[in-house]
């Protein structure tokens, strides 16, 4: 049997994705909610702030993958307009579904798919651009969702990865106290589901730091990899371009 990490947990790997699956099929409905609550807002300015990095243009293609409710692909739709394409998958349908209500409630019709992005049904080249916001550290393995992210982009594509990261040290007692002790309270009090809280802590300590993605994505096909730090490392917007 091969195991993998689901928070501080091993399990076998090939029930990794069930047991993510179990947790945004919890999490769905106060998805947007609890996002807003847990960061106090800050999630707008990151993902407001990946938009600008992405730099995109009209008619460009654009691939959300982990795509959720839709935030990012609402706002990149608005950038490459009618004449461009954005594309939004995730490995969860009801996370999907959340997304492509809330998307239609703003007049927008986008391409949809459930699939798994260690496995994407796309061309190889066939996008301008690849982003997944806080998904990628659910994966089991990193290093093949990142290949196949390559592999989708066109020479000269960007990837963006924002996902939480490694703190910087004189926060990491209050990140901590405030992970572990508030977040699983906040997930029971407004979406009556503390476990789903207690992985997300956990998942974000097992996730590789902003050096070790570097170097990993580096070595899955990025020619350049360079990342931002928001938020005192709280998160990390990491840009790779497809050589």
């Amino acid at each position: 049997m091969t195991t993998t990490h689901f928070g501080f947990k091993t399990v076998d790997e090939r029930e990794k994705v069930r047991h993510v699956k179990g947790v945004f099929d919890s999490v769905a409905p106060k998805y947007d909610l609890m996002n807003d609550l847990m960061s106090m807002g800050l999630h707008r300015a990151w993902k407001a702030y990946t938009v600008l990095v992405a730099n995109l243009h009209e008619g460009d293609k654009v691939l959300d993958i982990a795509a959720g409710t839709g935030d990012l692909s609402l706002a990149f739709a608005k950038k490459v307009g009618p004449r461009g394409l954005v594309v939004q998958t995730d490995i969860n349908q009801t996370m999907l579904s959340h997304g492509r209500d809330r998307l239609v409630d703003h007049g927008l019709v986008l391409p949809t798919l459930v699939c798994d992005a260690e496995r994407l049904p796309f061309a190889d080249g066939h996008f301008d651009l690849v982003s997944v916001a806080f998904g990628l550290r659910n994966m089991t393995h990193k290093d093949v969702a990142l290949a196949e992210m390559c592999r989708v982009l066109r020479p000269g594509g960007k990837l963006l990865v924002l996902e939480f990261s490694k703190v910087a040290p004189p926060l990491e007692k209050a990140y901590d106290w405030y992970s572990f002790k508030v977040l699983p309270k906040l997930g029971q009090w407004v979406a009556g589901d503390s476990a789903s809280y207690q992985y997300l802590a956990e998942s974000i300590r097992m996730h590789p730091g902003q050096e070790e993605l570097k170097a990993l994505m580096k070595a899955n096909g990025f020619g350049h990899v360079d990342y931002h730090n928001l938020t005192g490392g709280l998160v990390a917007l990491h840009v790779g371009l497809k050589c």
